[in-house]
Formats: C-alpha cells, structure tokens, sequence
C-alpha cells in the first residue's frame, strides 16, 4: 500500500496514513465514490467527504455556481443529508470499496461540531476536516475561523469529542493567518488544511429591450485565480506552526503539487479541477510516482527535501 511505480508515497501523520499525497477536497467529490466512473477512488491518497452537519441541510436558494476566469464561485451552503445517513449509507460505501476517507464537518454552534465529532467517532471515522472557513452560510464556520480566541475554543471541544486525526481547514479571509494556525495548534488539532475559498461576487449581467437585468452571486472563489494566494498562505503557516499542512487552492497539474511541497506542504488536495478533468486526481497519483521514478525519489520525504 502506498508504493506506486516503484516509489513509496505513502505519509503517515500521527494516528492517520495517507496512501500517496494527493486528495480529493470537500465539495467536489461527493459522499463516497461517485467519481468511481473516472477514477479508481481507493487508489487516491484519501478523499474528503462533502461537510456534513448534525441535521440534513437543503442549502442556498437561486443561483448555486458561478463560472469566473480560471475559476468559479459557489454558494451552495453546505447541503447535505446530515451525520445520521452519512453514517448509515454513505460510510458502508467508503468502507466496501477501500476508499480512504476523511470527513468534512461544520456547524452552527460549537454544540453543533462536537456532537457530529463524537457521534463520527463512535462510528470509526478514523479523519475529520473541520470546516471553519465557508464564506456561503448565515452562521457557524467563518464566525469561528476568524477569531483566533474563538477558533482555539471550538477546536479544544472537538479535540475532547474526537480521537481520531483532527484538520482544520482554514480560511483566507484574514489578515493574520498565523494567529489561527497557532490558535489551532495549541487546541490539538493533528493537521491543518488551507485554503479554502476567497470571499468572491459574480455579476450576471444582460441587456435586452432597452433594460439591464442583474443576478449578483456572492460565495466562494476557488479555482487556478486563487493559488497564489494559497501558496502564499501555505507558506506563512508552515513558518508558524510545527503540524502538517494540506496546500489546496488552484491545484491542476504536477508542477503545481510540486510547488506547493515547496512552500511547505506534505500534502496536497484537489478541488475546482475535479469538475472539468473528473479523472485528475488519479492522474496526478500517476504523474508524481513517474516523475520520482524518473529523478530518482524513493520517498515523498526525499521529494519534500530537494524541493525546500
């Protein structure tokens, strides 16, 4: 497991293995393996379910996506069919198929997220990604993941609730990354994701009989415009914090994984990409074992020191 090619690209992080450093980011894969057609889903490093809350969610009216330049915005606001049917149909799903999972989860109160932690943790999940940096929901995430005081509280409950690998998934809609990432590092979390979307508007303009009629829609930009900034925030906190990091934000190719191990992440997560290149993620697997094979890296961790 984790040897692809002749190359070793498992990584192990405290209590949680990753089969190779690529994975498929929340709110782009599905529950489990609905991208089975176009991958081979128990092949990638692990995949990240949709966030998953205490109750079902329907999510945000009107217009859900918003196609930008290299990129897109989402308001979806985080619908889902809550942790009770997450638990009873999607996880025999994940488990029958082999497919290394970690589940996003949010919440409105700091109630909210331990209960769906602990009710996870009973139910084995052996990886949680805390979601505290949605920008498409009227409370809960965002009202956590920019306050380091408040962050470092909702953190040290799910710590208490959880017992497996702890991500938080940061925001960078901040000034201070850096304050988070440590308030998230003395809570106890195992690891730290970032980052997620930028606050973004989309304007849908049109012009027909002498009138201009306007759809607004405000969410999250993700996609190839935001990596600059990912990196940039990718490397802030790995010169804050001692855990590891997952660098997502813009990923599409090789070059951009390397770069991301460049700045300081030990892992890498697959968002936007999915959804024009719904094979990408299984190729990327394929494209850093032949590159390794072929400049003579036995190890992600003699890949992470060449490039750093």
């Amino acid at each position: 497991m984790g040897v692809t090619g002749g190359v070793i690209l498992e990584q192990k992080f405290a209590n949680f293995t990753l089969k190779n450093p690529v994975i498929a980011a929340s709110g782009t894969y599905g529950y489990s393996i609905e991208y089975g057609i176009f991958n081979d889903v128990a092949a990638l490093g692990a995949i990240v379910t949709k966030a998953i809350t205490l109750e079902p969610r329907a999510g945000n009216e009107g217009t859900r996506l918003y196609e930008t330049a290299s990129g897109m915005i989402n308001r979806i606001g985080l619908e889902n069919v809550g942790v009770e049917e997450f638990i009873t149909k999607k996880i025999p799903v994940l488990e029958k198929a082999e497919v290394n999972y970690i589940v996003n989860i949010a919440g409105s109160t700091i109630e909210d997220y331990c209960t769906v932690a602990k009710v996870l943790d009973s139910a084995g999940a052996k990886a949680i990604e805390v979601n505290v940096s949605c920008p498409n929901v009227k409370s809960g995430c965002l009202e956590f993941g920019t306050d380091p005081m408040a962050l470092y509280e909702l953190i040290s409950g799910i710590r208490s609730a959880f017992n497996g690998f702890l991500i938080v998934k940061l925001t960078p809609n901040v000034s201070d990354i850096e304050s988070l990432a440590s308030a998230t590092q003395k809570a106890g979390a195992n690891c730290i994701s970032a980052i997620n979307t930028l606050k973004g508007l989309g304007v849908d303009l049109t012009f027909t009989d002498g009138k201009f009629r306007k759809t607004l829609v405000q969410g999250g930009l993700s996609g190839r415009a935001i990596k600059p900034v990912a990196l940039s925030m990718v490397k802030r906190i790995s010169e804050t914090v001692d855990l590891p990091i997952i660098g997502l934000g813009g990923i599409a190719n090789l070059q951009d994984i390397l770069e991301f191990l460049a700045v300081g992440a030990d892992a890498v997560q697959i968002g936007t990409e999915n959804f024009t290149h719904p094979d990408i993620c299984e190729r990327l697997v394929n494209e850093l074992a032949e590159f390794m094979t072929t400049n003579g890296f036995k190890t992600i961790k003699e890949l992470k020191e060449a490039l750093r």
